[in-house]
Parts: structure tokens; C-alpha cells; sequence
């Protein structure tokens, strides 16, 4: 039986290799992050390639990202977005940390844009809840989640209100470098992160694949 297997260095070169070149502001954002400390929160350029399919795939015009960093998946997302919508594509970005948005913002305004990603800097939860409040509920086409991982079950809770019938979201890591399979793991982000895993699995509201891209992505789309 073939299972996912691991990318050693020469085997994600390929990968890379194997994927359209990435734009400009992609590739400057991932070269400049990677002289963070925090560079390891970065996604990869191939799961950079993952997102703008699936905002292809589901015709994406209005998006939301929970956890932005220094934007490389919103812009990724986006550069989709904007390529079938033009104009009206749209793209809320919750973070924390007005530093990443500024560092992200950089970069969107390279590609162009920064009109139409919409920084929202405080708790996500909050945030995510205003958005219900504002008229977004059953609108959004795509989540992208990768922030607190204790926060996973809340901002699950969100994207079932706010995505659309056919709506997905994505929650990052959750393979936690495989902590999530280790039994004496009992952390609380390793904890929540089993969570939302069985939460997804045993839903009847969602359709849902665990998938081994990058530490770990699952995919849910509302039924």
C-alpha cells in the first residue's frame, strides 16, 4: 500500500521545480523570511501552489486568513483570487501582530494588492465573530487557519458559519512535526490539535480530507 512519504532535500527541489515559478513578491517574501528566527511559521511555496488551486477550485472571490505572518499565503491566495475576479476579490487577513502585517503588506502592495486584502489586527475570534455580525455569514468562499492552535475548535466553530454551502477551509499543522501521533504528547496544542482532527472526521456537516501537506493540512468544506 503506497502512503505520503517524506521530502528530503533533494526531493522538495523537485517538487519546487515541478510548480510554476513563483511571482515576484512570493518569492522575495519567502527569501526575506527566511532570515527570521520565526521562519519555521513560513508555509512552503509548494503548499503556497496548494492554496491558489483550491481558491481555483472553489471560484473563491471572498477569502478570510486566521494567523497571517508575513503574508505569503494571503498573497498566494489572493494572486488566484484576483486573477478570476479581478477588482472584486477580496481578502480578510486577522492577525495579532501589527509587525506581520506590516511586513506582509510590503509585499502585497509589490504585486498590487493591497486594496484588496483587508488587515484586521486583534483577537480572531472577535474579529471572526464581527464578520458574522456584518453580513458575512454563508459568503465566504475560503479559510485559511494557522494560528494558535488552542484557538483551532473556535475558529472551526467560525468558518461554519461564515463559509458557503461548498466553502472550505484549510487548518494548518496538524501534524505538529508529529507530535499528534506520539501518546505521551499531552501539550495543550498537541491536545487541540487531536481535537479538531476527530471534531472534522465525526461532523456531519462537513465533507473533510487530513492530508500530509507540509506538518499537516485538513481540508473541510461545508456541506
Amino acid at each position: 500500500m503506497s502512503r505520503s512519504i517524506g521530502l528530503d532535500q533533494t526531493l522538495t527541489a523537485y517538487v519546487r521545480a515541478a510548480n510554476r515559478p513563483e511571482h515576484p513578491a512570493l518569492a522575495r517574501c519567502r527569501a526575506e523570511t527566511a532570515a527570521r528566527a520565526d521562519r519555521n511559521m513560513q508555509i512552503s511555496p509548494e503548499q503556497g501552489a496548494f492554496m491558489a488551486l483550491m481558491a481555483r477550485l472553489t471560484g473563491a472571490k471572498l477569502a478570510v486568513e486566521v494567523g497571517v505572518y508575513t503574508g505569503y499565503s494571503a498573497l498566494a491566495t489572493m494572486l488566484a483570487m484576483r486573477d478570476m475576479h479581478g477588482d472584486a476579490a477580496r481578502l480578510i487577513a486577522c492577525d495579532v501582530s501589527t509587525e506581520f502585517i506590516n511586513a506582509a503588506e510590503s509585499y502585497w502592495a509589490e504585486a498590487g494588492v493591497a486594496g484588496q486584502i483587508e488587515p484586521v489586527i486583534g483577537n480572531a475570534v472577535d474579529s471572526l465573530r464581527r464578520l458574522a455580525e456584518d453580513g458575512c455569514s454563508e459568503t465566504v468562499d475560503m479559510m485559511f487557519v494557522d494560528a494558535d492552535k488552542t484557538g483551532y475548535g473556535d475558529y472551526y466553530a467560525a468558518a461554519l458559519t461564515l463559509l458557503r454551502p461548498g466553502g472550505v477551509v484549510l487548518f494548518d499543522n496538524v501534524l505538529w512535526n508529529g507530535d499528534v501521533a506520539d501518546p505521551s504528547k499531552t501539550d495543550a496544542d498537541t491536545v487541540a490539535l487531536r481535537a479538531i482532527a476527530e471534531k472534522a472526521r465525526d461532523d456531519a456537516r462537513v465533507e473533510t480530507a487530513f492530508t500530509a501537506i507540509g506538518d499537516g493540512l485538513l481540508i473541510v468544506m461545508k456541506r
